[in-house]
């Protein structure tokens, strides 16, 4: 009796992530990938927030934006990728109940934000592009802060909201995870009690934002794409498109995978494939963000190049 007790109790107090296998062991090869994406993760998006702070042509909303997406990639990113690294590295695959709780609470509080702020960015390019003699006004820093602060406040409410429904649940089964991760699907098959109200308050919120902010995005590229084919000279059209095309591509990526994670019924959802997914929006569109957004940019690829002179002048 006392034993079963014993194992209840265990089961409360820790999860076991299963990661990419269930057998024992250390796994060189994901530590190898995991590490090689985060290090290039965090150095790439550190670069982009320095060279941001440090250029004061780069002092304009859009790139306000930006460094703040960068700030959103390394966070989210790092709640996930060492926690995994150390487990890949030590075979160590425990992780506490309070510490999946609040893994999983910074992790949907940051890719929440990073909905929005992508959502404030599409209504700066289409206040620059269709309203640019109002743009200092309709983008102050003050408009701006409140974009920012809102896109936080949204991320925090979400993130509670879905951190309280999933962690009050009764876990008295199983204590392992199929992923690499604290995520809400597992999460949830693992509850020994009826998780219909978390599976639809899950399905409901999702939607709500993926859905709504989207509509904003869309709208805002609809009247961008609009006023931009009115623009009578060849080079006026792609310069004020090239300003976009970087936003386009993070879009699509980020609320692709959002989108199929999340809002897809828990019965169609594949463990196995929705790892390699969650891989490629917590750590491989961190990576991929600074490079989007500096190959495709003359600002930053000129600041960068100021920058690199200065240090081999010195």
């Amino acid at each position: 009796m006392e034993t079963m007790k014993e194992k209840n109790h265990t089961a409360l107090m820790e999860f076991i992530l299963l990661g990419f296998g269930s057998g024992p062991g250390l796994k060189v090869g994901p530590f190898v990938v995991f590490l090689a994406i985060y290090m290039t993760t965090v150095l790439g998006n550190t670069i982009m927030v320095f060279l941001i702070r440090a250029n004061s042509r780069l002092h304009t909303p859009m790139y306000f934006f930006l460094m703040n997406l960068s700030l959103v990639d390394v966070c989210y990113s790092s709640t996930i990728a060492p926690k995994a690294m150390v487990s890949f590295l030590t075979g160590s695959k425990s992780i506490s109940f309070y510490g999946c709780a609040t893994q999983f609470f910074f992790f949907c509080l940051f890719v929440t934000t990073e909905v929005f702020i992508l959502t404030a960015m599409a209504y700066d390019r289409y206040n620059a592009i269709c309203n640019p003699l109002q743009y200092p006004i309709t983008m102050s820093k003050q408009v701006c802060l409140q974009l920012m602060v809102g896109s936080y406040v949204c991320g925090s409410v979400n993130s509670m909201v879905h951190t309280v429904f999933t962690f009050t649940l009764c876990f008295c089964g199983s204590n392992e995870i199929d992923h690499f991760f604290c995520d809400i699907p597992p999460l949830l098959s693992l509850s020994c009690t009826n998780t219909d109200i978390n599976e639809l308050v899950l399905f409901t919120l999702s939607s709500l934002i993926i859905v709504s902010t989207l509509m904003v995005i869309l709208v805002s590229y609809a009247y961008i794409i609009s006023a931009i084919l009115r623009i009578r000279t060849a080079e006026g059209r792609r310069r004020a498109f090239s300003t976009c095309t970087s936003h386009m591509m993070s879009v699509s990526l980020f609320y692709g995978t959002l989108t199929f994670m999340y809002t897809q019924p828990s019965s169609l959802a594949s463990p196995t494939q929705s790892k390699v997914v969650s891989v490629f929006y917590t750590l491989v569109i961190p990576m991929l963000n600074p490079l989007i957004y500096s190959l495709r940019n003359k600002d930053v690829k000129e600041a960068l190049g100021r920058n690199i002179s200065s240090v081999f002048l010195k």
